[in-house]
């Protein structure tokens, strides 16, 4: 059954009732990724089942997706790039309850049994985030910034030749 997304859910009725959300969320409402983004613009698609993995083991299944735009940090362009999670989580009530799940997956500590699930599928976009976003085909150049645009980091000699950093540990390794 698909139902809009509460804000909070007693994680034991929803596993009891095996209960699944389908939606989608926009980008803007998730501040902490949108920080991480170039732009708040999009949205996320995703679904949520609950259910039990084992006896004994209450589970949701995550799968979420959104297109978002990144800053190229080689190029500083910006770019689309997909972003797509699935994932088990175990609800569990304790920290120490996390050895009790099975391989293949992750533990959520619930608060006093509830959830939060923008938050939940918020933070498993977070975890495949790329930490240094790099658009496909960026030059592998730095750039610098000097006053009027951006430009090659590497000096140049007379000729047009990119110099070599290194040149100079040559020079004195031969003397």
């Amino acid at each position: 059954m698909s139902a809009p997304l509460p804000e909070r859910l007693a994680a034991e009725r929803m596993v009891a009732a095996r209960r699944t959300f389908h939606g989608r969320l926009p980008v803007a409402s998730m501040k902490r990724l949108a920080q991480a983004l170039a732009n708040d613009c999009g949205e996320v698609e995703y679904d949520l089942e609950f259910g039990m993995e084992a006896p004994g083991i209450r589970c949701l299944a995550v799968h979420a997706a959104a297109r978002v735009v990144l800053e190229c940090q080689r190029s500083l362009e910006t770019f689309e790039y997909p972003l797509e999670v699935e994932v088990r989580l175990g609800l569990i009530e304790h920290e120490r309850d996390e050895a009790g799940l099975p391989s293949g997956v992750e533990p959520l500590l619930l608060d006093e049994g509830m959830l939060n699930p923008a938050q939940v599928i918020e933070d498993e976009l977070l975890l495949v985030l790329p930490p240094f976003p790099v658009k496909p085909g960026a030059k592998t150049e730095p750039k610098t910034w000097d006053g009027k645009g951006w430009t090659s980091a590497q000096p140049e000699d007379e000729a047009g030749r990119t110099e070599n950093p290194f040149a100079i540990l040559r020079e004195l390794k031969k003397k």
